[in-house]
């Protein structure tokens, strides 16, 4: 399948990280690709090195989010690593092969990042026991195990329509999960009366954080491989692969929410800027009454 920079990747299926359209009447959109990649590979690479570097120093005894978290962002530093040398004119399969595992991987991540944050509400006396940096490494086996396996099917000579829809379910099953585990967490969140607000919200916002990025980043890819019509979009295809590619970055604010003391100072700050509104609108409704009453008087 031909990509832009007349990159081509045998048996891609559907995710593809750049666009296959070489016409004049693409140009504009295939140089925002090429600007949108370059950005995110110079701003992606340092800023992925940093935040590793700082969730493993947040990794605790007994403490296993920083586990699931650095995991998604060592499979972020493999597609950043894949874009980097797809730019540098490496067009060998196994590069494009590497950037679906970590593609299939990073997903895996964000699912169990949220069914993490579940149990602990959902399920906190079962998961008092059961949690333990083991169990959580041996979690992160299984995902890499499982998207290794993935690509496996990926890159043999099966047929290509049932590649696409092998994958596009792959990517498609955790969207249910991920609203199941926020709706459900927020449920829960209800009736636990001994968890603090601020945890709360910190979970809340880390839940949310990676439906939006699932939602906005992967799901137009999704969607593109699933409706046949969108295939010949070229500006909905280049839209979907600019999502991919931005993903990384995106993951990176995850960091600010299992860190407590960054995330309860964002946390606070909007809490005080909605009570400074709320006494605004309170001040100017008494002063509106009062203004009334002097009238009247």
């Amino acid at each position: 399948m031909e990509m832009q920079d007349n990159i081509t990747f045998n048996n891609t299926g559907d995710f593809n990280i750049t666009n296959s359209s070489s016409s004049q009447s693409d140009i504009n959109i295939e140089s925002v690709m090429h600007l949108m990649e370059l950005t995110v590979i110079c701003t992606g690479l340092p800023l992925m090195l940093v935040a590793i570097c700082a969730v493993y120093c947040l990794i605790q005894k007994d403490h296993s989010a920083p586990v699931y978290v650095i995991n998604l962002f060592i499979s972020d530093l493999i597609q950043l690593c894949c874009l980097a040398a797809w730019k540098a004119g490496e067009l060998h399969d196994i590069i494009g092969y590497s950037y679906i595992f970590a593609l299939i991987s990073s997903v895996g991540f964000m699912v169990c990042i949220s069914l993490e944050r579940y149990l602990v509400i959902a399920k906190p006396l079962w998961y008092r026991f059961r949690r333990n940096i083991k169990t959580s490494l041996r979690v992160c086996a299984v995902v890499w195990t499982l998207a290794f396996a993935s690509v496996l099917t990926y890159s043999s000579n099966v047929n290509h329509q049932v590649v696409e829809i092998i994958f596009a379910a792959i990517f498609l099953i955790p969207f249910p999960i991920l609203i199941f585990f926020l709706v459900e967490t927020i449920k829960a969140l209800s009736a636990a009366h001994s968890v603090p607000a601020e945890e709360k919200r910190r979970i809340v916002t880390l839940l949310v954080m990676v439906l939006l990025i699932y939602t906005l980043l992967f799901l137009p890819n999704i969607i593109w491989s699933l409706v046949e019509e969108l295939r010949f979009n070229q500006i909905f295809h280049s839209l979907a692969c600019i999502c991919l590619c931005v993903s990384p970055l995106a993951d990176v604010t995850m960091y600010f929410c299992i860190r407590k003391s960054a995330m309860d100072k964002l946390l606070k700050s909007c809490c005080h800027c909605e009570m400074l509104g709320n006494q605004k609108s309170s001040s100017t409704a008494v002063g509106n009454m009062s203004a009334s009453c002097t009238d009247t008087v």
